[in-house]
């Protein structure tokens, strides 16, 4: 998890840097030719490209175009809003994975899940605080963003029950390469990152791999339960990065709604994770 924490914080710096010159889909049509080259040279060496089928393809294509969204609207949030306000708001993904489990995984709404549902909608209105007349921008695509990432999660979970991690990865890198292709050439005009900026992109490309890497597998090591409060931590860490090298304040009610939205989370894995225990014994 510290692996995790280190790989998500470079990777936010890295991407709001990279946005002095590239838009969005620039970013992301660059990172996954890196993603590409790399599931690639790791596949290889392991001897697992073998894995790499063409079935279901219309799932993989439904997952990858949930998290290319979802990626997109981060990399916009991450250049308009302080960075500790993204991160909380980020958060609300499992909220919504919640939402969407009954009818995606065939999972029970329960009423933890409601209860959870409920608490996480009540921390994002506190990091929100949205005007009645105007809703920033900023705040309406950080939350699309974990819309999206929920979307992400709740197809990929779909996957694995029969499609191995390397297909999954092969799928990801390649077809957002194609989307960021189409998305930022559509105009004819592809700004390639000038040479300052090249390390950057190597930066954001290996550190959302790595992050991803290091979460699953802190996943396949221990509980969620343990696992996500240490996620959490990515809060303090943001925030005191936007506050040392971009001057933000942290203001005090997006801490508040995000504790409440980590304590919605929080409830619903642990009352879960009993649930499962109850079950084995």
């Amino acid at each position: 998890m510290g692996g995790a924490i280190v790989s998500f914080s470079a990777m936010i710096i890295g991407g709001r840097s990279l946005s002095v010159e590239l838009d969005t889909f620039e970013i992301m049509l660059f990172r996954s030719i890196i993603g590409v080259l790399m599931v690639l040279a790791v596949g290889g060496a392991f001897g697992t490209l073998r894995q790499v089928s063409r079935s279901r393809l219309g799932l993989h294509l439904t997952r990858n175009l949930s998290h290319f969204a979802g990626q997109n609207l981060w990399f916009y949030a991450i250049t308009v809003l302080p960075l500790a306000q993204v991160i909380a708001l980020e958060f609300s993904s499992p909220v919504w994975v919640a939402l969407a489990a009954p009818f995606f995984l065939k999972e029970r709404l329960t009423g933890v899940r409601m209860l959870a549902a409920l608490l996480g909608f009540v921390g994002i209105l506190i990091v929100a605080r949205p005007e009645v007349t105007r809703l920033d921008p900023g705040i309406i695509a950080a939350l699309l963003a974990a819309v999206g990432f929920a979307g992400s999660a709740v197809f990929t979970k779909m996957l694995t029950r029969d499609q191995s991690v390397t297909c999954i990865m092969f799928w990801l890198t390649g077809m957002q390469l194609v989307f960021g292709l189409i998305c930022a050439g559509y105009d004819g005009d592809i700004t390639v990152p000038s040479e300052p900026l090249w390390p950057w992109m190597v930066l954001v490309g290996l550190a959302g791999l790595l992050a991803h890497f290091c979460l699953t597998t802190a996943l396949s090591l221990a509980p969620a339960t343990i696992v996500i409060p240490f996620d959490f931590l990515r809060l303090p860490v943001i925030a005191i990065l936007g506050m040392v090298l971009y001057g933000e304040a942290l203001e005090i009610w997006v801490l508040v709604g995000a504790v409440v939205i980590f304590g919605a989370n929080y409830i619903n894995i642990w009352t879960e994770s009993r649930g499962r225990r109850t079950v084995k014994y």
